[in-house]
């Protein structure tokens, strides 16, 4: 959750001194990167070992 939100407000940011267009491009390739089932995939497996490495349980 902390890097989606350092994601959106780094994003924010370039897309504000940019304006509105270079934003929403900005929006779309990073939308496009993390729906991307390998990056899905990675991030499940890391979650999967965080879990394991502090004893959480999966959700």
């Amino acid at each position: 959750m902390k890097m989606f939100l350092l994601g959106a407000a780094a994003g924010y940011v370039l897309g504000a001194k940019a304006g509105r267009g270079r934003y929403e491009q900005i929006v779309r390739t990073y939308r496009k990167i993390a729906d991307h089932p390998m990056v899905q995939g990675a991030a499940g497996v890391a979650r999967a070992k965080v879990g394991e490495r502090f004893g959480r349980p999966q959700r």
